[in-house]
């Protein structure tokens, strides 16, 4: 729980939904010393995540309103991402040696060991 705590919380936080402590140290010296329950830890963690959420959600119903954007979006990242992929195969392919396809060195190599094999 104060992992989540360690990561969210601000010490303006405290001013507005724990004044009685100063920090978070002071709320974790408290809780360890016993008197201060996981409820009230958990509502404060709570209060704080719902403040750090707003601005997320509030921006996420911005784009709920442009849906088709969102799409285009969407689909342009996709196809970069596509063209980045089929990239870093071919890289792979090549280091690999298995680009049977584009290797026209292999071509010729598998060519020529089947024909002497034939004349043989």
């Amino acid at each position: 729980m104060f992992t989540y705590l360690d990561a969210f919380c601000k010490e303006e936080h405290f001013a507005k939904y724990m004044p009685e402590y100063e920090n978070l140290d002071a709320l974790k010296a408290h809780y360890r010393r016993g008197g201060l329950g996981d409820v009230k830890v958990k509502k404060f963690l709570n209060q704080v995540m719902e403040e750090e959420l707003a601005p997320i959600r509030a921006r996420r119903k911005e784009w709920e309103q442009r849906i088709p954007e969102v799409y285009e979006i969407l689909e342009r990242g996709s196809k970069k991402a596509q063209g980045l992929a089929a990239e870093t195969l071919a890289e792979v392919k090549r280091a690999m040696k298995i680009n049977y396809f584009e290797d026209k060195e292999l071509i010729a190599e598998q060519s020529e060991k089947y024909r002497n094999q034939a004349a043989e």
